[in-house]
């Protein structure tokens, strides 16, 4: 069983990931248009039409732009909880009631032969979640949009082969930039987003919990960019004397393109 990951978008402007294990074929999160998303499926060589579901997250607006309107146009269900439902639906349009798919945050569901885990975490969103999915032993973890990290968080994402790990913004750059001051608060707060600098602790965490790789994602345009965050997570990893890309591999999801294809096999 090969299993296959790509981040196709990931920032302010959309958020987008694609998994299969080729009998099912899904979208973590949604929030590009639906053309962009069918151009970057293409792009994998993916037909939009094989689509089997699409989970989300949260409500905002950067992960469901293009929900509805492939719900609408391909006949996919979505997937979410109670309270992302009701923050999302006037947003989607239109959803044929067989393709609601409610489910319950913390308690694991089946998709095929993937099992899946909505996780809670910390944002200002109506009932945020990360998600992990295991498939014949191979385990893959989407966690962006969370203020802060925390144990069950981290418990959650133990022995993973790949995490999705948010590391938004440079504090100083946040706080020496234009965004407006009610702003940086909410960016900066529990229920922000997470910085290069929370980022780079929590992988020297999770370098003791077995995680294999990270992926950095949802990054700034206006608060970050990617060579900063980067070197910024080598230096705390230096610090604590864990090895880049050898004791735990690292690598970028960019806001505009697709990223690096991943194939796992167990």
């Amino acid at each position: 069983m090969t299993i296959q990951f790509c981040s196709l978008a990931s920032g302010s402007s959309g958020n987008c990931h694609f998994i299969t294990d080729k009998d099912k074929f899904l979208l973590i999160d949604a929030g590009l248009s639906g053309k962009q998303i069918q151009s970057k499926l293409n792009e994998i060589g993916i037909e939009p039409s094989k689509l089997s579901g699409i989970l989300i997250s949260h409500e905002h607006s950067d992960h469901i732009h293009g929900a509805g309107i492939l719900s609408r146009r391909f006949n996919i269900p979505i997937y979410a909880n109670e309270g992302t439902w009701e923050g999302m639906e006037h947003k989607l349009g239109n959803i044929k009631a067989e393709n609601i798919r409610l489910f319950e945050s913390n308690k694991p569901f089946q998709m095929g032969n993937f099992r899946v885990m909505p996780y809670s975490i910390s944002h200002d969103a109506n009932e945020p979640v990360g998600f992990s999915l295991i498939n014949e032993g191979v385990k893959i973890c989407i966690t962006t949009d969370l203020g802060h990290m925390t144990e069950s968080i981290m418990e959650e994402i133990s022995d993973s082969d790949l995490v999705v790990l948010e590391s938004n913004h440079d504090v100083e750059m946040l706080k020496a930039g234009g965004y407006p001051y009610y702003l940086k608060r909410r960016i900066l707060s529990d229920m922000g987003h997470l910085s290069n600098e929370a980022a780079g602790n929590a992988i020297v965490d999770m370098v003791k919990r077995n995680v294999k790789s990270v992926m950095l994602a949802h990054l700034s345009k206006d608060n970050n960019f990617p060579e900063l965050a980067m070197e910024t997570i080598k230096s705390i990893l230096t610090i604590n004397r864990v090895v880049f890309n050898k004791d735990i591999k690292i690598d970028l999801a960019l806001r505009d393109r697709v990223s690096h294809y991943y194939e796992f096999c167990k």
